[in-house]
This record gives C-alpha cells, sequence and structure tokens, in this order.
C-alpha cells in the first residue's frame, strides 16, 4: 500500500495535469520543453558539419545577448514571481523560500566554478602529453555540469506548469526553454570545434558535443519528479533555477557579451531578449 502511495505522490505533477485538461496536451508541451534546450545543443554541435570555425563574435554576441534576456526575465516572471506566490500563507514571511532558493542557486554556481578550475589543473598535472586533450576534455566536463542547474530550472519551471497551482502559463515555460536553447547554441559549437581541430571525425566531435547537453533533459526530469514528491518545496525548487540562471547571465553571458568596445549589439539583444520574454509572460497569462 505504501508503494502505491509513493507512487501517487511521485506522479502527482502528471496526474494533475491530466485531471485538469482531460488530455495528454500538458505532457506534450512539457516533453517539448524540456527537449528544446538538448536540441540547441545539438543544433551547436551540428555547425562542425558546415562550417570548421565558431560563430562569428558577432553572431555568438547577439545571440548570448537575447539569450541573456530572456534568461533574466523568466527567472523574475517564471519563477521567482511564482516561488513568491505560492508561500503566500507565510504571510509578511513569503519572500524567504523565494531568497533562500536564490541564494542556493548562486552559491551552487559559484562552488561549481571553484571545483572545475581544480580538475583542470589535476587533469593538466597527471597528462603526459601536451595537455591539450586534457583542457578539451575540461572544456565539455564544465559545460556539462553548467547544464545541470538549467535543466534544472527548465525542470522547476515545467513542474509548476504541470502542477496547476503555479502561475506558470505553457508560453512562458516555453520561452524560458527556448531561452536556453539558444544560450546552448555557441556552446555545443564549442566543444565540437575544438574536437574537429584535433583531427576527430565529424561525427565523433558532434556526439561529444552532443554528449554535453544530454544532461540538460535528465536534470529537468528527475527535478520535475523531485518536486511532485516535495511539493511544499516548489518554492525553492523555482527561486533556486531562477538564482542558478542569473548566475550564469551574471557571470558567463554579459562578459562575453562586452568584450570589446562593439558591445551596443548584445545589449540590444539582451533588451529584446527581456521585452519579448516579458511580453510573451503577459500576452499568453
Amino acid at each position: 500500500m505504501q508503494y502505491y502511495e509513493n507512487r501517487r505522490l511521485f506522479l502527482q505533477p502528471v496526474c494533475t495535469a491530466i485531471g485538469r485538461k482531460g488530455n495528454i496536451q500538458m505532457i506534450r508541451n512539457a516533453v517539448i520543453g524540456i527537449l528544446v534546450p538538448f536540441i540547441g545543443t545539438a543544433a551547436g554541435a551540428a555547425s562542425v558539419f558546415f562550417t570548421k570555425h565558431e560563430p562569428g563574435r558577432g553572431v555568438q554576441r547577439a545571440l548570448l545577448g537575447f539569450a541573456g534576456g530572456v534568461m533574466v526575465a523568466a527567472s523574475v516572471w517564471s519563477l521567482i514571481i511564482p516561488a513568491i506566490e505560492r508561500s503566500e500563507q507565510m504571510g509578511r514571511l513569503s519572500f524567504f523560500p523565494a531568497v533562500a532558493g536564490f541564494w542556493g542557486g548562486i552559491l551552487f554556481l559559484m562552488m561549481l566554478d571553484r571545483i572545475i578550475p581544480r580538475l583542470k589543473n589535476d587533469a593538466l598535472r597527471n597528462d603526459k602529453s601536451s595537455g591539450k586533450l586534457s583542457q578539451t576534455a575540461m572544456l565539455v566536463l564544465a559545460v556539462t555540469l553548467h547544464n545541470i542547474p538549467e535543466g534544472m530550472a527548465v525542470g522547476a519551471v515545467y513542474a509548476g506548469y504541470l502542477s496547476c497551482s503555479a502561475d506558470i502559463t505553457a508560453g512562458a515555460a516555453f520561452a524560458l526553454a527556448m531561452g536556453i536553447a539558444i544560450q546552448n547554441f555557441p556552446e555545443g559549437a564549442i566543444i565540437s570545434m575544438p574536437l574537429r581541430a584535433e583531427n576527430k571525425s565529424m561525427g565523433r566531435a558532434f556526439y561529444e558535443g552532443v554528449l554535453s547537453g544530454v544532461v540538460e533533459p535528465i536534470a529537468a526530469v528527475i527535478t520535475i519528479f523531485l518536486a511532485g514528491v516535495i511539493i511544499p518545496a516548489m518554492p525553492y525548487f523555482l527561486s533556486f533555477a531562477a538564482g542558478a540562471m542569473v548566475y550564469v547571465v551574471v557571470k558567463e553571458l554579459i562578459p562575453e557579451m562586452n568584450d570589446d568596445e562593439r558591445a551596443d549589439m548584445g545589449v540590444i539583444m539582451f533588451a529584446a531578449g527581456f521585452t519579448i520574454m516579458m511580453a510573451l509572460d503577459v500576452a499568453l497569462g
């Protein structure tokens, strides 16, 4: 009996979605949204078949700026605000889960950024060759580890969408997934291109680039099921994802789009991404 009760809790978001809609449309939306960021990584890795060079700096700057704007807006409207709304029963302390989860996401990414360079240094010290392969391997590891919280962000927002109790629309959730996918495109390219430059076959370079993005849908699905088991923790899940995304934007995307004097395009695309995400959330709400 306990087994069936645990199974019911485990699948609660999905069961709630079916009960509300009477069909599988919400589940279909969630499956598509979960796969979108992975498709972005795969598309970036596929560029190894069409060009020998990474996307130009102007294109990268525009893509990263747009993705950064979408991710910041999604962090506010699709993650933090629903987290606060789900904690209204706490009264004046309804902000606490959002604050705690947000800082959890920030500190988690900060910890990853401290661990990865140490792993890289150890790999270089232990490598008997030039270290080129180790640097590429560590690049793959770094992107893969950073994809985990991004997958958690998608999983958290779709868990809120499927639970039918958070103010998250299908459009807002999809826009968040699309913003992460846009950011993942150059990441897939910067993995497959160096591997190709090391004289690996195009198929092998593409495969390893795609492999770095597999962790995202896995992390998303795990997050959805964990949120179904621990429903009261949903505000923490949502705000944790927001903190992780804001960290990625501030630490990685903004510096990349402002790396020279021609940063106006990155700023414009950031504003465009933020505006579009904000408009979509309101219009589709």
